[in-house]
């Protein structure tokens, strides 16, 4: 038998059962039995948004002044391909995205509505994106992080100057460490290539301080760059240099001799082919994908430095289960001069120990040494297993506490001088593989510090090492790069 329930009368509940706190349960009962009958009634529709036919038939730009028409017209155009809902969503947001990086605007809002007026069709929409373009001159202070060393950073930057995304930047930065940069850019996007071209134009000053190896460096130079994205999305990345340097390298007072021959002033021309293929899902704390990235450098077309340089970094990500993250990371690199007319500065050389580098030994500690000097070496390479798990019992999840990870490692690895007499010496070269490996295992806290830069501190135990090796069984570490 149905009963009508009424919050405000108790007459349809029977005498027996009624007491002073009946009116009270009642009305949640009620409100509890009508809330499980209205669940019971809605049943979930699964909506299929390709099934659903669409046409872009106007874009609409809101907020554009100074910024011309042709380079909206070339990253929107796109938008019109779209055949269904869904594409449209997905176009849109590529759309969006594309205009983010040109650098003209603060911020880009989409909205999508069906379309109006005598020249709608049937299923067509209308997409309008609202921008806000940015000042003619913005400027702030702000900190960067380095290998192993904070930065403050004083900038300026006049974006978008005439109106298709050029800029013209200054930068100077103050180093822990008493490193200094003044750096100023002219920045040009070729935003109707498909290649997706950038062109830059640098001049800069830069001081370094490397007591590790017994010597200050103070560099001025030109960079000329061109950067290519073919594929849009960032994940395969070209970029042309040229670089042309002044170098003034200044030895301490207790720098050896074989560092003191190589200070003064030195001139370097360049050209430099970067390219990489990035297909991780983060650039900190990756779970998933991998890293190829492979760099070539010619000095010697000018200047008294003549040499031909090759480095290769490898990374790869698994995840077999959510709490569990390896990683395999390698590096490696060859370095080897033209001829006897142009030489190779120790600047130049390859390093290895760090804390982000061959963690447990100090920074440059590994390799030829003279007089507790660091000399830096002809050929490297390196090689890390890692293991990442989130915190025990993931105090602050979805928050803070995915900032931090537990991190476990083994890493080795050697650097040398080389001699490139191959047909002589190939088993003398082999030796970098063989002989006087470093290793260590360990572990500790690893910090990630925004999308930038992660923070480890470890406690290593080196496994092997030579004797004249600089050891860190307890290291802290800052950087962007690392193995």
């Amino acid at each position: 038998m149905q009963r009508k329930l009424n919050e405000n009368s108790n007459q349809a509940i029977p005498k027996e059962k009624r007491n002073p706190k009946t009116k009270e349960d009642s009305s949640a009962y009620i409100n509890k039995r009508k809330n499980l009958l209205e669940k019971e009634e809605v049943k979930e529709k699964n909506l299929d948004l390709q099934s659903i036919k669409t046409r872009v038939d106007t874009i609409h730009i809101d907020g554009l002044k100074r910024t011309k028409d042709d380079i909206i017209k070339a990253q929107v155009t796109d938008l019109f391909k779209a055949k269904d809902f869904q594409d449209v969503i997905i176009h849109a947001h590529r759309v969006k995205g594309k205009l983010e990086s040109l650098g003209c605007f603060r911020s880009v809002g989409v909205y999508i509505d069906t379309s109006e007026g005598p020249h709608a069709t049937p299923d067509g929409v209308e997409v309008t994106f609202t921008v806000h373009e940015m000042r003619r001159l913005v400027g702030g202070i702000n900190t960067m992080v380095g290998n192993n060393e904070g930065s403050v950073i004083i900038g300026a930057k006049a974006p978008n100057l005439f109106g298709r995304g050029e800029r013209l930047q200054m930068e100077y930065s103050h180093g822990t460490k008493s490193s200094t940069n003044i750096n100023v850019s002219a920045v040009k996007p070729l935003v109707d290539s498909w290649l997706h071209t950038v062109l830059t134009a640098s001049v800069y000053n830069t001081t370094s301080d490397f007591p590790w190896s017994g010597f200050n460096q103070c560099d001025k130079g030109l960079l000329l760059d061109i950067g290519f994205n073919p594929d849009g999305a960032g994940i395969l990345k070209h970029n042309l240099q040229y670089e042309a340097t002044y170098r003034k390298i200044v030895c301490s007072k207790q720098a050896s001799f074989r560092v003191r021959e190589q200070c003064g002033p030195n001139l370097k021309s360049a050209f430099r082919h970067i390219c990489s293929i990035d297909k991780r899902d983060s650039s900190i704390f990756p779970t998933i994908g991998s890293l190829v990235q492979f760099s070539s450098e010619v000095a010697g077309l000018g200047g008294d430095i003549g040499f031909i340089k090759n480095e290769l970094i490898m990374q790869a990500n698994w995840s077999p289960h959510e709490y569990f993250t390896f990683q395999l990371g390698l590096q490696s690199g060859l370095l080897r001069g033209i001829n006897n007319d142009k030489k190779i500065n120790i600047a130049d050389r390859f390093f290895l120990g760090g804390p982000l580098n061959l963690r447990g030994f100090d920074m440059r500690g590994c390799g030829p040494r003279d007089d507790n000097n660091s000399l830096g070496g002809d050929a490297y390479w390196a090689a890390a297993l890692h293991l990442y798990t989130p915190l025990p019992f993931r105090p602050g999840r979805n928050g803070i506490g995915d900032l931090f990870r537990l991190h476990g490692f083994i890493n080795g690895g050697n650097v040398a001088e080389f001699s490139f007499n191959f047909a002589n010496d190939l088993k003398k070269n082999m030796e970098i593989f063989t002989e006087n490996i470093r290793s260590s295992v360990g572990g500790g806290i690893v910090m990630k510090l925004g999308n930038v830069a992660r923070v480890e501190l470890n406690l290593v135990m080196p496994l092997r090492f030579m004797k004249n090796d600089v050891l860190r069984p307890v290291q802290f570490g800052i950087g962007l790069q690392y193995l």
